[in-house]
């Protein structure tokens, strides 16, 4: 069966950082475009970045764009999320989302609804 594994959450101060890594088996996980969302306590679930299958195309929300970086290695069926410069509002779980895609260059997109598999997620918080 699919399993997404994250780990790598914890407690951080606000402007520190932190690498959240999502361990992929049960699938080929080259065809999969891949994604991190984050849900906080009280909110709905938001997108935060994806990766296209070869890892040559991304995206990010607004939010976190120019602090945060996805990455993959295929070969080690993982995807990643560097977070710095963290700030409270950043707090959330963190899950890993993987979707099938049929361009190699195609980014899964920020619709949660569109992507097959999900992890069980990783808390992160962070401290004013």
């Amino acid at each position: 069966q699919v399993q997404l594994v994250e780990s790598g959450g914890g407690l951080v101060q606000a402007g520190g950082s932190l690498r959240l890594s999502c361990a992929a088996s049960g699938l080929t996980f080259s065809n999969y475009a891949m994604a991190w969302f984050r849900q906080a306590p009280g909110k709905e679930r938001e997108f935060v970045t994806t990766i296209s299958r070869g890892g040559g195309s991304t995206s990010y929300a607004d939010s976190v764009k120019g602090r945060f970086t996805i990455s993959r290695e295929n070969f080690r069926n993982m995807v990643f999320l560097q977070m710095n410069s963290l700030k409270p509002e950043d707090t959330a779980d963190y899950y890993c989302a993987g979707r099938l895609s049929l361009s190699p260059r195609g980014t899964g997109g920020s619709n949660d609804r569109e992507y097959d598999y999900w992890g069980q997620g990783t808390q992160v918080t962070v401290s004013s």
